[in-house]
């Protein structure tokens, strides 16, 4: 299984999913959860059609950042640490 704690999980879960919710359109949840390819395809998708992809960046962060946080921190835990799920 994974070495990192299930407290550690409950802290990423929760700073990804807020992060995700209000920065969504940069990524910056993705690069907390160690998704820096995802991460950086939401942050160049925002900054390099000047801000317009940004809405759709946007949505899918808050879509993201609400799946986090209604999950449990065991089914986080399995999803996105363990088995890297890097999208929805």
């Amino acid at each position: 299984m994974s070495n990192i704690n299930p407290s550690d999980a409950s802290s990423k879960k929760v700073a990804a999913g807020i992060c995700a919710i209000l920065l969504g359109a940069l990524g910056i949840h993705k690069f907390i959860l160690g998704y820096n390819t995802e991460g950086l395809i939401m942050l160049l998708a925002t900054l390099l059609t000047f801000g317009f992809g940004g809405v759709v960046m946007g949505i899918i962060g808050l879509v993201e950042g609400i799946m986090y946080l209604t999950k449990t921190d065991e089914e986080f835990l399995n999803t996105y640490i363990v088995k890297k799920k890097g999208w929805f």
